[in-house]
């Protein structure tokens, strides 16, 4: 058999007319576009039932029969909206063209259900709270409805697609195996829920429970549940407001839950999710942002657990990108992307104070820590509260173990803090906001520096000056380097880094207190309240661990001493 090249294909007749495709012809690409999977089916129908306000939602699935169906106890259709709901480009959400910049719902274009309806046959069944009964409807493939009966059922809808993709054979063939199916499926589910943690949501396989989850008032109490082997106390959350200009319905905003750096990272940036006004969206730059804004917290190739859920301004939104609506135009990107960074840094600091006025209240609420149960490793089980970072001096120096680490006592419990990486971090943010270069009583000189080495120190600004073949004069240094022995091994180090940024993580680490070097009490003190004020101190800026926190219950727990006075001899 001869393969048929393109060339062999027939050619497009230049003398047929252009004329309009029939309706049917349009309305089956558009399905085709956005009922692309069983996921996307899933989606679809539970966007709905999100709009409708639905506060329990269930999924059942037969992926071998293609049959979905969804359930929900949100606001159902009276009998007169259930003949127009599959009908292209029917819509109850938005009425004139500028409602397309009000846009204030998951699904606005009308056409979830009737392409529902084009790739399977389509069912629902919904009761009003103020009706008795219910009807169910059953609908052609160009949405008209068929057949309705009366139907006795809870007031809700219920909407049921069956034999999914049966009359689009090609596609049908082409679904990935049943497992990549339902791992699609489990996605959309997370990420809904993970939009809307106040929905309790259940799903059944082939009449088995498959999946549920359990509401929460913010994602907070979600991720454990999506997430696994992640405890309550790797996680930390916030809101903050955001300034605005213009008058709008929903407040501007934005809520951060990030996994706490020193305890909780992943080996892929797969758990950095974005969502705009209760949708998950794909914001690259956002996205980028978000990394950046953990640079230097996380240890090498690891990557933050971190949701942030913007609320835009409608207005400031355009969902009409892709059919799917999975990413946006949004307005002001910029300066989005720079609150949700400067957002990330004030929850990896705890610095409630930084947050806005407005939002005061709230984020100190959501801000303590509480002290649930959890073993991080094997060594037991640990508070994630820092020891006391708005009280410098709360936190007491007790004695150094092994020169190596400062043992200290805070009034619910112990820490033990490694001196190095401490110290590395309270120098780390010095230089960041303290960057200077003095003058050399004596320059350095440099044998052997590449065209790329003397750019780096020409970007650092330490000017490099030729002073004989192959050699090269420094003539000013960074002030933490001037009086060290190692001047020429640290500005070598200098000439081989990236970035600014990558040259004060190497000076803070050259001249952090080495470990094994003896502490006395004083010194151990002024580095504990020196590390409390920092910005970042869970962490140095490699991203490795700084301390390890025991309270004064997880204590009492190990030593299981009793707290109920009489019942106890050891008090």
């Amino acid at each position: 058999m001869v393969p048929i090249s393109v060339a062999d294909s027939p050619p497009t007749d230049p003398s047929r007319p252009i004329q309009p495709l029939p309706g049917d012809v349009v309305h089956s690409i558009a399905a085709g576009e956005v009922i692309d999977s069983l996921a996307a089916a899933v989606r679809e129908l539970v966007e709905n039932a999100l709009d409708a306000g639905a506060t329990h939602i269930t999924v059942a699935l037969w992926p071998e029969q293609g049959r979905v169906q969804v359930a929900d106890n949100g606001m159902a259709m009276a009998l007169e909206n259930l003949h127009q709901a599959a009908i292209p480009h029917s819509t109850s959400k938005i009425r004139t063209q500028a409602d397309l910049w009000q846009v204030q719902s998951l699904g606005f274009r009308g056409e979830a259900l009737h392409s529902l309806a084009q790739v399977a046959q389509l069912e629902i069944c919904s009761r009003p709270s103020s009706d008795e009964s219910g009807w169910r409807v059953t609908y052609s493939a160009q949405g008209e409805p068929l057949a309705t009966t009366p139907v006795a059922m809870a007031p809700g809808s219920v909407v049921t697609l069956t034999n999914l993709f049966a009359q689009w054979p090609a596609r049908r063939q082409r679904l990935p195996a049943t497992p990549r199916q339902l791992a699609q499926v489990q996605r959309v589910l997370y990420h809904c829920a993970l939009a809307h943690p106040t929905v309790t949501w259940a799903a059944q396989l082939n009449d088995r429970p498959w999946l549920a989850l359990t509401p929460s008032p913010t994602a907070r109490g979600l991720v454990p549940q999506l997430v696994r082997a992640i405890a309550e106390v790797d996680l930390h959350e916030g809101w903050r407001a955001v300034p605005s200009t213009s008058e709008i319905d929903l407040t501007p905003g934005i809520y951060g839950l990030i996994g706490l750096p020193d305890r909780c990272h992943r080996p892929r940036p797969d758990w950095v999710k974005v969502a705009v006004n209760g949708r998950l969206v794909t914001v690259p730059e956002l996205e980028q942002g978000i990394l950046q804004a953990f640079r230097h917290t996380l240890p090498r190739h690891r990557y933050p657990l971190a949701f942030i859920h913007l609320s835009v301004a409608p207005s400031d939104i355009d969902w009409n990108r892709r059919p799917d609506k999975s990413t946006l135009y949004l307005h002001q990107l910029d300066n989005w992307v720079m609150h949700c960074q400067r957002h990330i840094e004030s929850l990896l600091g705890q610095q409630g104070a930084s947050l806005s006025d407005g939002s005061q209240q709230r984020v100190t609420q959501l801000l303590k820590t509480a002290e649930p149960g959890g073993v991080y490793g094997a060594t037991g089980d640990l508070s994630d509260a820092l020891p006391y970072r708005d009280r410098p001096g709360r936190l007491q120096a007790i004695a150094q173990v092994h020169n190596r680490y400062v043992l200290a006592e805070q009034p619910d419990g112990l820490c033990l803090i490694e001196q190095h990486i401490a110290h590395e971090r309270v120098l780390y943010e010095r230089l960041q906001d303290q960057w200077r270069l003095v003058p050399l009583t004596t320059p350095v000189v440099l044998e052997g520096l590449s065209e790329k080495q003397r750019q780096q120190l020409d970007q650092l600004g330490l000017a490099p000056e030729e002073f004989g073949p192959s050699r090269w004069a420094i003539r000013q240094a960074p002030e933490p380097l001037c009086d060290r022995d190692d001047l020429p091994d640290a500005l070598l180090e200098l000439s081989l880094g990236g970035s600014l940024n990558t040259a004060q993580v190497a000076i803070a680490c050259r001249t952090a207190i080495r470990n094994g070097t003896p502490l006395d009490l004083s010194t151990m003190q002024t580095l504990l309240d020196d590390w409390q004020r920092t910005r970042n101190p869970r962490t140095c800026p490699h991203g490795r661990p700084i301390c390890l926190t025991l309270s004064e219950t997880s204590l009492a727990r190990f030593f299981r001493r009793s707290w109920v006075v009489g019942k106890s001899h050891g008090i």
